[in-house]
């Protein structure tokens, strides 16, 4: 059984930092990419980063390089998304998603290519 579990989030004020945890069971994350998501009220999801495979390739929204790392621990199965000088903007609902790697390989920000979903971390900045 494939269940995603994200953690992490909360209240943050505007130049703070948070680290997600996205907790993965039933699949490899060998096989499946790993990306993260967010969706802001009245917008539409956009892809975050992504991190995918045995060498661990990443991918970044141009918009938030330099500011957010991905990374993951294998023994854990758990990926963690690292979000440094926050925004007011970046509040938003975050979700991490599952999806074969081959699959994501050519559009890691594209929503529609991930088959399994967690429910969500709310990530809120504000002073």
């Amino acid at each position: 059984q494939v269940q995603l579990v994200e953690s992490g989030g909360g209240l943050v004020q505007p130049g703070g930092s948070l680290r997600l945890s996205c907790a993965a069971s039933g699949f490899s994350l060998d096989y499946y990419a790993i990306g993260w998501f967010r969706q802001a009220p009245g917008k539409e999801r956009e892809g975050v980063s992504c991190i995918s495979g045995p060498d661990g390739v990443t991918y970044y929204a141009d918009s938030l390089k330099g500011r957010f790392t991905i990374s993951r621990d294998n023994a854990k199965n758990t990926v963690y998304l690292q979000m440094n000088s926050l925004k007011p903007e970046d509040t938003a609902v975050y979700y991490c998603a599952a999806g074969f790697r081959t699959v994501v390989a050519d559009r890691p920000g594209e929503w529609r290519r991930y088959d399994y979903w967690g429910q969500g971390t709310q990530v809120t900045v504000s002073s």
